[in-house]
């Protein structure tokens, strides 16, 4: 009977203490709340592109090295162009030729125009014949048959002129257009060999060099990473859900692993209308607001990107919330709130609670 008596007090008192134990409580004050949106990406230089080639060949000449500041317009790489090299001295040979049949006092030039000149000595003399046979038929002086003759000899003469001079024309325009296809055919072959040098279309700094000396290059292949020296901005990736809340000019919060425990801040540049199919989200651009002294392209970063704050609000603790819509007042009361603006830890209330009011967690 005894060790029941024992037994029966100490259930009791671990009773007692359970219902004397109060639930968690907080009681309800204004505060601020920012509704943002996640995305994650990485640093990128200004104007950072891969660099290609326009042709095919074997890279013959690595100029700059990895860390090297650039020109725009300086030569990076060389690949090796001996064939383009001995079409392109072709082209000028061939270029030189007709330049050279184009010049007053060429070959050609001076055939035809010699024919034009005889044909007009021969036409000239031809003519002041003819003319004199017809003044003396028409003075009845001669024969017809000698009159017909000179008429035969005269036309003769201005057709042969008339052939000669068009054919002079017809050179001139032919050697003309030779000049032109040999002018254009040059460009082009000193246009392609120009390809063979891979060139910088900005001014700033090397990242990395992504072949060798030696190797098989196609316009497929990226040879060269290179982007403006000093200057960063974010490429970040928002998810599909949440896109329509971004615009350009919202600020966003930076975290990176290489600067832990700061947040830096960030202004939305641009957003790109197209998604990634594959992974479902579109590409934010945006730049620092005070730029880190040092970075380097490729560095991951995570952001928030505040869509709207409101200041001096109701809000309350997430995990005080009861089916997305209640909380409990006066200890076990559950009371419907309508909710509001939601972050990671807080919701703001828009009806259904007063400020100084007490809540319990569930």
């Amino acid at each position: 009977m005894k060790k029941i008596f024992i037994f029966s007090l100490s259930v009791l008192f671990v009773l007692i203490i359970s219902c004397k134990k109060e639930k968690e409580s907080i009681q309800i004050t204004s505060s601020d709340i920012t509704e943002s949106v996640y995305a994650s990406g990485k640093v990128k230089a200004l104007d950072q592109y891969n660099v290609y080639s326009t042709v095919n060949g074997v890279l013959q000449n690595i100029i700059v090295n990895v860390g090297d500041n650039i020109t725009k317009g300086q030569t990076l790489l060389e690949i090796d162009n001996i064939t383009s090299e001995l079409n392109t001295e072709n082209a000028r040979i061939a270029l030189d030729l007709s330049a050279e049949n184009n010049r007053k006092g060429s070959d050609k030039l001076e055939e035809i125009e010699l024919n034009v000149n005889l044909a007009l000595e021969k036409l000239q003399l031809d003519s002041s014949l003819y003319f004199r046979q017809k003044k003396l038929w028409e003075q009845n002086v001669g024969s017809k048959l000698d009159f017909e003759q000179r008429q035969l000899a005269y036309n003769n003469s201005l057709v042969n002129y008339k052939t000669a001079q068009k054919r002079l024309a017809q050179l001139k325009t032919q050697l003309q257009n030779e000049l032109k296809r040999a002018n254009i055919n040059y460009d082009i072959n000193k246009k392609l060999s120009n390809d063979f040098f891979i060139k910088s279309s900005i001014n700033g700094k090397v990242y990395d060099i992504l072949k060798e000396r030696g190797e098989l290059v196609t316009p497929q292949t990226p040879l060269a990473v290179i982007g403006k020296a000093d200057t960063f901005l974010l490429e970040l990736a928002v998810d599909e859900n949440d896109i329509i809340k971004v615009n350009v000019g919202q600020k966003a919060l930076i975290t990176m692993d290489s600067y832990k425990g700061e947040v830096l801040e960030a202004i939305v540049d641009k957003v790109y209308p197209i998604m990634n199919e594959r992974t479902r989200t579109f590409i934010v651009e945006a730049h620092f607001i005070n730029q880190p002294k040092k970075l380097f392209p490729n560095l991951s970063a995570e952001a928030n990107i505040i869509i709207q704050t409101k200041k001096n609000i109701i809000t309350i603790p997430n995990n005080y919330i009861v089916d997305g819509k209640y909380v409990y007042v006066d200890g076990n009361e559950k009371r419907e709130v309508k909710l509001g603006l939601k972050d990671y830890q807080k919701t703001e209330v828009l009806e259904g609670l007063k400020e100084n009011e007490t809540i319990y967690k569930p």
